[in-house]
């Protein structure tokens, strides 16, 4: 079944500016994993942003599940809350993901948005912490983190939602040597689970071991 599909969409952020997307069809299969490359520029991270409703196409139409995304759907609160919890996205730059005064905190946020109860929103956030050995830093406020810290507290707030799609852009980049051990390890339980994935990577160890398919954009101009 295609949880994502593109057809033939045109994006640019500007209408003076050339398109950073121009005429791009995709189209993914529910519990794929798909691996996103290109050089810098080509157009990746915006990619990203319209498969999470975050920019919108000004041509072609974005279907999720079957039901194209446009900006009427996207102003239902009801409609987005839902979509936001399906998909999962970590920015490339954790810091924009982080504004919470505690780890905890930031990983209670989603669900406490979604209207969880307390007691499965804690059960949540104690999952998450123990998932990516945080509950020293629990208490710590993220911008007291370092760079691999931030990310893993990011993508644990991600994963608190459950989302059936993760969008994933350069997870592995400012990490250790034994967080991406970990963290493909965890990605590679994910996509045994049945989750979609759409990682964006210059890492071919990630790929490999995801067993993913690949899809190269090129620059647009």
């Amino acid at each position: 079944m295609r949880i994502i599909e593109l057809d033939h969409i045109t994006f640019s952020y500007a209408p003076d500016e050339p398109p950073v997307l121009r005429d791009l069809s995709l189209t993914v299969e529910a519990g794929e994993c798909l691996v996103l490359q290109g050089d810098n520029g080509s157009g990746k991270t915006t990619l990203f942003r319209v498969l999470n409703g975050l920019s919108l196409p000004q041509a072609g139409v974005y279907r999720f599940d079957g039901e194209a995304v446009t900006a009427s759907l996207l102003k239902n609160q009801r409609w987005a809350k839902r979509f936001h919890k399906r998909v999962g996205y970590l920015f490339q730059n954790p810091d924009v993901m982080l504004f919470n005064a505690s780890v905890r905190e930031e990983i209670a946020f989603g669900p406490r948005q979604m209207g969880l109860n307390e007691d499965e929103i804690t059960s949540r956030v104690s999952d998450c912490l123990a998932l990516f050995d945080l509950e020293s830093l629990a208490d710590k406020a993220p911008y007291h983190l370092s760079g691999g810290q931030k990310k893993q507290a990011a993508l644990a707030a991600v994963l608190a939602l459950n989302p059936e799609v993760l969008i994933l852009d350069e997870p592995l980049a400012g990490l250790d040597r034994g967080t991406r051990a970990r963290l493909v390890q965890l990605l590679s339980e994910l996509r045994q689970a049945g989750k979609t994935l759409l990682i964006a990577t210059h890492d071919d160890m990630l790929r490999s071991s995801l067993d993913a398919r690949v899809y190269t954009l090129e620059r647009s101009i």
